[in-house]
């Protein structure tokens, strides 16, 4: 757990360091991950980004990303299980030559939590969500370290507020996993200078800052993906519940 404070104004980074950044961002929805993107089209990023959701809403931000963003490609096949995470990455990490940061989003909802009634659907929810999260991250770090390029991958685990004893300890399970893989990601590619880093839901024992929004996890997302975050990896950050 990272108990640091990091900045909550945007103000603070130069735009110059991002400017022609190569972005990948995965799991967009209209309720995860739009600040985000804006964030880091707002500063002439290069962006990569993938969604299942084409609602009105994800039309129309792919219309205002384009006006800022210096390119932007998107892709929308389905990327829910491990093999289909890592094909995707294989070719998305291509795109430009190379990442130089990659945010993913996952999300478990109430009707996942509610459809849990054992410790193997418990293992299970979890293992699905996390599975392609590691397929990756391990394949999109392994493609930085072919190029030669140091980088991020911040993954972003995404659970509502808990409305019972139950559901936070569904919150725990997640985030000890969650703890888990980024710990151990961390530790395989840090001699490459690759940093890895995710945001998980906060609980009880948590202490220190946490995140409250999505403005906070553009933020962060911005904050590690510049020389100032250079020096984090291995941390998980505390999210209070956001809805998915």
């Amino acid at each position: 757990m990272y108990m640091d404070r990091v900045s909550t104004s945007a103000d603070d980074f130069v735009s110059s360091e991002l400017a022609q950044a190569r972005i990948l961002i995965t799991g967009l929805t209209a309720a995860a991950g739009v600040d985000v993107a804006r964030s880091f089209a707002d500063f002439n990023a290069r962006l990569i980004v993938h969604t299942t959701e084409l609602s009105p809403e994800l039309i129309e931000l792919v219309a205002v990303l384009t006006q800022s963003a210096s390119e932007i490609r998107l892709h929308t096949q389905n990327i829910s299980t491990a093999d289909s995470a890592a094909a995707f990455a294989q070719t998305s990490a291509q795109s430009y030559g190379g990442l130089d940061a990659a945010i993913n989003m996952a999300c478990i909802s109430y009707e996942e939590m509610d459809a849990v009634e054992s410790d193997g659907d418990l293992e299970s929810l979890i293992a699905d969500k996390l599975a392609p999260l590691a397929q990756l991250t391990r394949v999109l770090a392994n493609r930085m370290c072919i190029v030669l390029s140091e980088g991020l991958v911040l993954n972003v685990l995404k659970m509502p507020p808990p409305r019972n004893g139950r559901d936070s300890a569904i919150a725990g399970y997640a985030r000890t996993a969650l703890a888990a893989m980024t710990a151990k990601e961390a530790r395989t590619w840090a001699s490459q200078g690759i940093r890895v880093n995710a945001v998980g839901p906060s609980v009880l024992s948590s202490a220190g800052a946490t995140l409250s929004n999505e403005p906070d996890v553009a933020t962060l997302a911005l904050h590690l993906a510049s020389r100032k975050g250079r020096s984090l990896s291995g941390h998980v950050f505390d999210a209070d519940g956001m809805a998915c």
